[in-house]
């Protein structure tokens, strides 16, 4: 940990510069790396993530008056205050500070408190930004962390994950919690698989002879800004629905695929079928939805839709849910690989992570020609398997590669990608790097 201790030392330098006193204490929660599961935690479904060794550090303070002060390392982010009892979050810009506020509002509105103390806090984090690791639910919960610590309160890290899930939805963001339930639940040296509903993690071993490696695309995508990520959740909810209601079920209580199969009682290879069965493959128009599940314009929009949904005009309701019932199981087959550890171990999850690109590139629509560019140069040099992580649009890769051929593995990825372009190379060591999973978040005092 000595590059954590100097780089809390810098903070505790800073602070002083900054606001003229010494920190309390620190919060420190990690960015994550999604090795297979992509958009299916808020359909319900469990996902395989690890922790990764880049985070977000805050230093605090409390204060008498009642002003929260936010401060960055990085200067392209402004210093931000408010008062800490009239928190409001504009959905309309993803603004650093906002995700800060998510988490403090979160525990506020949870334990119902007001006249709420202020504090001053500077933020440093070095998970690169809008790169599909994480750094904005790393801040979400960073910031959950802090002001629990701040009121003294005590919260396990299962509800404390669950806070913040919800609380990252004051953004505009409908994701569905692994993000923040990783970065609470990691230990250092294992993966996890994280189920939801109830919310748990259980430890998967990778295999000893394979490094994973994340490559960034350098293609920046915030969630936030754009409705991309938020239309995939509708889509998936409105399949959801028009399965139901194909199947007899009691179809306007559904909002997740998860929950049509565990009423169902069938396999996930079964719903497969049902999809192929119940949907087309064509666009589906929001008259033609009306149609299927026999409501009006105004209720489907009024009542199913979210706000930044409604004007959509086509739902590709067969190629989303073909995605989310495939990936599911491909997570599940990935744990038990992972179990059984045959001795093509390396080679059979390196082939789910390429089943898993396909779909998320041809079925879910979320990668880019820089992801899918990126992703078969990792393959050429070496990786067993190679897919985009992350919501997608841009961001970063996750490889499975040989442990024996890491080193000639980046040598010439970094040739191939970073510099036959104009790409960031400031970035470097941000852009390309092997990982190890790493631990979750945690409070230090200051000695």
């Amino acid at each position: 940990m000595p590059v954590l201790f100097d780089r809390l030392m810098k903070l505790k330098e800073m602070f002083n510069s900054k606001f003229g006193s010494i920190p309390k204490f620190y919060v420190r929660a990690p960015g994550r790396v999604n090795i297979i599961g992509e958009h299916i935690d808020y359909c319900g479904y469990s996902v395989l993530p690890m922790a990764v060794e880049q985070d977000m550090l805050i230093a605090v303070e409390p204060v008498e008056t009642q002003t929260l002060q936010l401060a960055n390392t990085n200067p392209l982010y402004p210093d931000f205050s408010i008062n800490a009892n009239n928190i409001q979050i504009d959905k309309t810009k993803p603004l650093w500070h906002n995700y800060f506020l998510c988490g403090f509002k979160g525990i506020q509105e949870h334990f119902g408190l007001s006249n709420l103390t202020g504090m001053n806090c500077l933020v440093d984090g070095n998970i690169p930004p809008s790169s599909g690791l994480s750094s904005s639910s790393a801040l979400v919960c960073c910031a959950g962390l802090v002001t629990v610590t701040v009121l003294g309160m005590n919260l396990s890290k299962v509800e404390l994950a669950e806070i913040c899930a919800k609380s990252e939805r004051y953004i505009g963001t409908e994701g569905g919690g692994m993000d923040q339930s990783i970065s609470f639940l990691a230990e250092e040296g294992t993966a996890k698989l994280i189920e939801f509903s109830p919310l748990r993690a259980t430890d998967v071993k990778l295999p000893s002879g394979a490094v994973f490696v994340i490559a960034n695309s350098c293609v920046e995508m915030n969630k936030a800004a754009t409705s991309h990520f938020n239309i995939r959740v509708m889509e998936c909810r409105l399949a959801a629905k028009l399965l139901a209601k194909y199947k007899g079920l009691q179809w306007d209580k559904i909002l997740r695929l998860e929950e049509v199969q565990a009423k169902l009682g069938v396999s996930l290879e079964e719903m497969l079928g049902i999809v192929e069965d119940a949907l087309h493959p064509e666009p589906y128009s929001p008259e033609e939805v009306c149609r299927c599940l026999g409501i009006s314009l105004q209720e489907l929009r009024t009542q199913v839709l979210s706000p930044n949904t409604q004007d959509v005009l086509i739902f590709k309701l067969y190629q989303r849910a073909k995605h989310v019932y495939s990936e599911a199981a491909r997570v599940l087959q990935f744990k038990k690989i992972c179990e059984e550890a045959p001795d093509n171990t390396v080679q059979l999850l390196g082939d789910l992570m390429n089943q898993s690109h396909v779909s998320c590139r041809d079925m879910y629509e979320c990668s880019c020609p820089e992801l899918d560019q990126l992703v078969d140069i990792c393959r050429k040099f070496g990786a067993q398997g190679s897919r985009l992580t992350g919501a997608g649009w841009g961001g970063c890769t996750v490889s499975i590669v040989p442990a024996d051929k890491l080193s000639s593995f980046l040598a010439n990825v970094h040739e191939a990608y970073y510099q036959r372009s104009d790409r960031n190379l400031t970035f470097e060591k941000q852009s390309l790097f092997a990982t190890k999973p790493g631990g979750g978040a945690l409070v230090f005092l200051e000695a």
